[in-house]
């Protein structure tokens, strides 16, 4: 049950104290994501391995093309978030690549075997980042305990956490969102994230109180292609299309927006 209070949260935010990031997958989708209303993107490739570093190029052209926040996603591979020394070095110069293409802040994340935020290795990402803001993106869902590597992300100084709540979906983990929230106070932002949609924005809103969301918002579009091969998978395996496009759609992003400040 929701108590007046809680509504009331809602209804006295001022349109400026939300923020909502769109997961942009190309220049496409960061388009979309400024023309619906967005105020910022995580820049990232490979969304069917989770997100993997963008191009320089991709960077370069959102900057040049549009005049929202980019944060491009730092990681070089799938897969766990456990890095080797190479990789690391690898992520250090994409850092310094896109400081150089105009990137506004950049998104990490790394661990320690035992399910610990790797403070060293964090440091060493933020330390090439030369003061831009950064947001720990959800290998923090990967923690074995969050609320130490909440207390790790303070430390470290990051701008902010995104979560689903340790689930799969943003609106699954509404109780720990909500304890992070708590737990944060003013030295860290708790962004949720995954699966949120104008449907179930407002019961998270009103439940966790958080500020700041990370959405897709995307749709499919039809590869214009009028020869195709059905029976090759460039990607190995027939669950990755070869004919459909997923991309931001400024319409979603709209209405999601609309819809949280009507609540």
């Amino acid at each position: 049950m929701f108590c007046l209070g809680d509504f009331l949260f809602l209804y006295n935010m001022n349109r400026e104290e939300f923020e909502i990031e769109v997961c942009a997958n190309s220049l496409t989708s960061a388009l979309a994501a400024e023309k619906g209303g967005a105020n910022r993107v995580e820049l990232c490739d490979n969304l069917f391995e989770g997100g993997t570093t963008p191009s320089a190029g991709m960077i370069f052209q959102t900057k040049l093309n549009t005049s929202l926040k980019v944060f491009p996603i730092i990681r070089p591979r799938g897969g766990d978030f456990l890095y080797s020394e190479e990789e690391i070095n690898v992520m250090i110069k994409d850092v310094e690549i896109a400081q150089n293409m105009g990137a506004d802040g950049f998104v990490i994340g790394c661990l320690n075997p035992n399910g610990s935020i790797d403070y060293e290795k964090c440091s060493r990402l933020i330390e090439a980042a030369k003061g831009l803001p950064i947001t720990f993106h959800r290998a923090f869902d990967m923690t074995a305990d969050p609320l130490k590597a909440l207390d790790i992300c303070k430390k470290l100084g990051v701008k902010r956490i995104l979560t689903s709540g340790q689930k799969n979906k943003a609106i699954d983990g509404i109780k720990l969102i909500s304890k992070l929230v708590q737990l944060a106070g003013n030295d860290v932002v708790i962004m949720a994230g995954s699966g949120i949609t104008e449907t179930n924005i407002g019961k998270i809103a009103i439940s966790t109180k958080v500020k700041s969301y990370h959405v897709s918002l995307r749709e499919n579009y039809h590869s214009k292609m009028e020869f195709r091969r059905n029976d090759i998978y460039m990607g190995g395996t027939k669950e990755i299309p070869e004919y459909i496009n997923k991309y931001t759609s400024a319409e979603k992003v709209k209405q999601l927006i609309k819809y949280l400040y009507r609540i």
